[in-house]
């Protein structure tokens, strides 16, 4: 594996702590105010730098990112969209992803799994309220904090009257992204329920539904969902997620509903389970040695 280069030492006016992840677009760090405050700063890729193309990508998420609010998400503390490398700093979570949780210690209980699915239910009220599509909802965009998850990365997110992107131009996760977004047609608020759901199978049953693999984008648009791990409860309201026509999907809205009431028939208000619990208490001891040497708490979430 190739040497990463040494992280910048400032970014804006947030002095860097440590590399947090990397993804196609930039590179995330671990950074703090003048104060003491604890960002994840996300700057754009030193080869993309020359193409005004992804610059004004990042500038777009910018937007997108700042007109969000709401619990679940990561709120935009500062951003220099027009400096010489573009950076966006937000409030730093403590916690992992749900890629790497499910990793690292299997699919989540019943009772998270639900929990986490009101979640992002919220999460996604609340972008959709902006007039957004995220349309890269996966699991290493989700994270799992102590106190409830959290949505990132608006990297490719596009308003909701966006036209159609062309064919060569789709973008997105394709194990997660919903029929019309990989047929590159139009993508509605209904294209993020399709990859709540899918998002919602990896983490009850430990894979993604329609499995993986470069035919994964055909089985999303012809196949069958693979369901047979998924608990009981949440299987009949996953299944309307994934229909193939956007319209007859559930509404954010509906989904909170129908997973709220699950909780309150089925299961407490414990959340995480302790194992992930403990993932996160080993980062933030981490955070507390200042070794510089910390875990990617965004694996793959840029």
């Amino acid at each position: 594996m190739p040497m990463q280069p040494d992280p910048p030492q400032m970014i804006g006016p947030y002095r860097v702590v440590a590399r947090l992840g990397s993804g196609g677009m930039g590179e995330v760090f671990l950074a703090t105010s003048a104060s003491r405050r604890l960002v994840a700063v996300k700057v754009i890729r030193s080869e993309l730098l020359g193409d005004p193309k992804w610059r004004a990508r990042f500038r777009r998420e910018v937007t997108s990112a700042r007109s969000v609010s709401g619990f679940y998400t990561a709120p935009v503390v500062d951003a220099d969209p027009d400096a010489d490398r573009p950076w966006l700093a937000t409030q730093f979570i403590r916690g992992v992803s749900l890629s790497a949780a499910v990793r690292e210690k299997g699919a989540l209980p019943e009772q998270a799994a639900c929990r986490l699915g009101a979640g992002l239910a919220e999460a996604l009220i609340a972008i959709h309220r902006a007039g957004i599509v995220h349309r890269d909802l996966k699991p290493s965009n989700v994270l799992l904090a102590s106190d409830g998850p959290r949505v990132i990365d608006f990297g490719i997110a596009r308003p909701l009257d966006a036209l159609p992107l062309s064919r060569s131009e789709v973008l997105g996760t394709p194990a997660y992204m919903s029929p019309e977004q990989a047929l590159g047609e139009q993508v509605t608020a209904q294209s993020d329920v399709f990859s709540l759901g899918a998002t919602l199978v990896f983490a009850a049953a430990g894979a993604p539904p329609f499995g993986g693999g470069h035919k994964v984008r055909g089985r999303i648009v012809h196949g069958t969902p693979d369901l047979s791990r998924l608990p009981d409860p949440m299987r009949g309201l996953v299944t309307r997620c994934l229909v193939k026509e956007a319209r007859e999907r559930p509404s954010p809205e509906q989904v909170l509903v129908a997973l709220s009431t699950l909780l309150d028939a089925h299961y407490g208000e414990e959340w995480l389970p302790s194992d992930v619990e403990q993932l996160i208490g080993v980062q933030e001891h981490t955070l507390v040695e200042g070794t510089g040497e910390l875990p990617t708490l965004r694996e793959g979430a840029w």
